[in-house]
């Protein structure tokens, strides 16, 4: 956050994309709790603004694949921008390369990078008049491949070096670059959307893990990245349950 002159009703602001759900939901709530004017931005406007109306925020449809809706949310947001929180994205399928489903792959980029790129190209001038952070939430996909993992890991190592490319290109300009990276999140869509609404093989994932992460975790990680001082960065920070070690070793009862 900056010291400087905030939103008309006094509060700093932020954006929050894929906030119907999870941890774009959850999000919004964290940084409502601190003060920001909190614009909740995704597709399902009802979601939207039910959520909009219980934090005192904005509920602004927009599918961020659509330039001209990504437009409109700079535009309803206007000239100063605190926080934005990258968070749309999600998981298509985990089929392995040889039966991948070329149309899974390439929505998946068209929401984790290319919309991604879309908001933030759109919202970075209000951003860096608030001296404000764009805080792209990744995955551990990002860190090393998984089978069946090819496309989901493809983009958010993209997703992941478009923040970094973003940091060393503004260096010298008030804009902090930050990523939160998370592991395995319990959360109600995730896995459901990835595996096609199929809620046996969602819950598998989570099949006797103690404790995953749940979405409030990462919401207290991105509301503590937001009220640092303007000069301090958090670069990565990589979050997991206790019970995963890595994306592939994960301790399970039973």
């Amino acid at each position: 956050m900056t010291d400087q002159q905030p939103s008309p009703d006094n509060r700093p602001t932020a954006v929050v994309t894929g906030a119907s759900s999870g941890i774009g939901a959850a999000s919004a709530r964290a940084l409502a709790g601190e003060g920001f004017k909190v614009f909740c931005a995704a597709r399902r406007l009802d979601r939207l603004t039910a959520l909009a109306e219980e934090i005192d925020g904005v509920a602004v449809e927009c599918d961020i694949t659509d330039q001209a809706q990504v437009d409109a949310l700079a535009q309803a947001v206007g000239g100063r921008c605190d926080v934005l929180l990258n968070n749309a994205g999600g998981a298509l399928g985990q089929d392995p390369i040889e039966t991948a489903d070329v149309a899974d792959w390439e929505r998946m980029y068209q929401i984790n990078v290319s919309g991604t790129l879309r908001v933030t190209q759109a919202l970075l001038p209000a951003i860096e008049a608030a001296h404000g952070a764009v805080i792209f939430i990744t995955s551990t996909a990002a860190e090393t491949a998984y089978e069946g993992g090819g496309g989901y890991c493809g983009v958010k190592v993209a997703e992941r070096y478009m923040a970094g490319s973003m940091r060393l290109e503004l260096a010298g300009r008030p804009v902090r670059v930050c990523e939160v990276s998370p592991g395995m999140v319990h959360t109600e869509e995730f896995s459901l959307v990835r595996f096609g609404g199929d809620q046996t093989k969602a819950d598998a994932v989570y099949s006797g893990v103690d404790a995953p992460l749940v979405a409030e975790d990462i919401a207290e990680a991105v509301r503590w990245i937001a009220v640092l001082p303007e000069h301090v960065n958090i670069d990565r920070l990589v979050i997991r349950p206790r019970a995963q070690a890595s994306n592939w070793k994960v301790a399970r009862s039973g």
